[in-house]
Formats: C-alpha cells, sequence, structure tokens
C-alpha cells in the first residue's frame, strides 16, 4: 500500500533537492497513465480531482478510484481535491478518502484566506490529511487576470495558516496552450526569503520544460501542477485511435488506446522534476 498524504511526498523532495507533479485527472484512463508513469519511473505523483473533474464524477467515486490506483503502486501517491473553495468541499473529499485537499482562498483578503485555511487545516489534521493553501491569484489564459504572491502576505500565510504547502503567483497562468511563461525570480526568490513551506506552482503547462528543471532544482518550489499539456495529449490520442478505424464505436477500445500515449506524456513531464 503506498497512499501517501502530501506532506509526505512533498519530504521525499525535499530530501533531493527535487520537485513533484501534481498531475490533474479527468476519468480513469488519465489516471491509470499517471500511475503507470508512477510505477515506470519510480516517481511519486499526486493525483488531482479539481472542480471540473468533481462536477462530472461524484467524490465518492473518485476517491475509491483514486486510493485504488495508490494502493496497487509500487511508489507513493497522493489522492488530492484541487481548487476546493469551501469547508463543505474539504471535508467530503476527506470523508471519501482523500489524503490531500486544497483550499482556495487566494479570492479573499490575507487575513480572511489565513482564517479559511486554518480551519480547513484544524479539520484535516484530525484525520492526518495535507492542507495546500494559496496566497496571490494564478489567473487564466484568456480569462481572469492573475495577481503576483506578495512577500508580505505569503509570510502571514506561512506563519499563521498551519497550511503544509503554499501556491504562488509569479508569472505562471492556468491553461495555457504553449510553454511561453515567464517567471518572476525575483518575485519567488523575495518569497522563499520570508518563507518556510514547500511552494507550489500551478499551471506548469505554460512554463517551458527546461525552466521547470532548473526550478525543481535550484528552488523550494516542490510541486507543479500539470494539467492542459496531458488534456492535449489526451485529445490528440483520442482523435488518432478515431482516424485509425473509423467504424469504432465501443468507448471503452478507444478510451484504452490513449492510455499509452498519456503514460508517455506524463513521463516526460514528470521526470524532469525528479
Amino acid at each position: 500500500m503506498t497512499v501517501a498524504t502530501l506532506t509526505e511526498i512533498l519530504a521525499l523532495a525535499e530530501g533531493r533537492g527535487a520537485a513533484v507533479a501534481g498531475l490533474v485527472v479527468l476519468g480513469w484512463e488519465d489516471a491509470c497513465a499517471y500511475a503507470e508513469a508512477a510505477d515506470e519511473t519510480g516517481i511519486p505523483i499526486i493525483l488531482q480531482a479539481g472542480p471540473g473533474c468533481r462536477k462530472h464524477t461524484p467524490i465518492s467515486v473518485l476517491g475509491k478510484m483514486f486510493r485504488r490506483l495508490a494502493e496497487q503502486a509500487r511508489v507513493p501517491i497522493a489522492c488530492h481535491i484541487d481548487h476546493a473553495r469551501t469547508i463543505e468541499e474539504c471535508r467530503e473529499g476527506i470523508d471519501h478518502g482523500f489524503t490531500s485537499v486544497m483550499i482556495d482562498g487566494s479570492s479573499l483578503q490575507i487575513e480572511e484566506n489565513i482564517a479559511l485555511t486554518a480551519r480547513v487545516v484544524a479539520l484535516a489534521r484530525r484525520a492526518g490529511v495535507s492542507v495546500e493553501g494559496e496566497v496571490g491569484v494564478v489567473g487564466y489564459s484568456g480569462g481572469a487576470a492573475s495577481a503576483v504572491t506578495s512577500p508580505q502576505d505569503a509570510a502571514m500565510f506561512d506563519r499563521d495558516s498551519g497550511a503544509d504547502a503554499l501556491a504562488i503567483s509569479v508569472g505562471n497562468t492556468h491553461l495555457m496552450m504553449q510553454a511561453t511563461a515567464k517567471i518572476n525570480r525575483d518575485a519567488l526568490l523575495a518569497i522563499e526569503t520570508v518563507t518556510r513551506l514547500p511552494l507550489v506552482l500551478h499551471g506548469a503547462s505554460g512554463i517551458p520544460l527546461d525552466v521547470r528543471r532548473n526550478l525543481a532544482h535550484t528552488t523550494r518550489v516542490r510541486k507543479f501542477n500539470l494539467g492542459t499539456e496531458l488534456r492535449r495529449a489526451f485529445g490528440a490520442s483520442l482523435r488518432r485511435a478515431l482516424e485509425s478505424n473509423p467504424i469504432a464505436f465501443d468507448r471503452i477500445e478507444l478510451l484504452k488506446a490513449t492510455i499509452p500515449d498519456l503514460k508517455h506524456e506524463a513521463i516526460k513531464s514528470i521526470s524532469p522534476l525528479w
């Protein structure tokens, strides 16, 4: 059994001066591909259920699915709720077997963000579950704008929230289709100087691979969230499956065909971080 908490996996990364990937899951096939990639490389991963995934599939189902894959894996895998906005979302994740939750209070004033995160931490601690929080706003490509994390706010959050990891905004953006994000190294260093928590970069698909590799091994960024590049790989693989067999109609056959390609892409994404 290799179900792990986020804290345990981040400690492994810290011990080798490296980072791990939080891989955004949308269904069974991609979750299987990511677990296979972890086993093949020997690299721990975090399986993440974001708002879209939770809207499509009940948390009670996702919790069992994630834990089954983690329990069968040879390497540690954390089961993570991503971008929860309420205590109730976090409680539901904890009740259904998730080992880590992210409470996203980034839209709140810093004092309110800290208070909300602290309440989730109190709930999570009783269940042995890790908590990730966010300070600053990581925006969306073509959507809501980002707000760079204030070092002063990050220091307050680090000191008072009780969280186990801190997601920050330093030029990273969700849903970028090309890896062209410019990470503000000065802003990152300023945050590192006044905090102690492992740092997290959401929207890592928008960060060039060589930059991710460098950040993983030279900074305190210990977790990179990856979704868009893997979803694009899934779409391309499914199109190839449909084109190569235009009379196919069995969804299991079609979706299963994407697993090898997704595993290959996941290995390319997680290996440079480790």
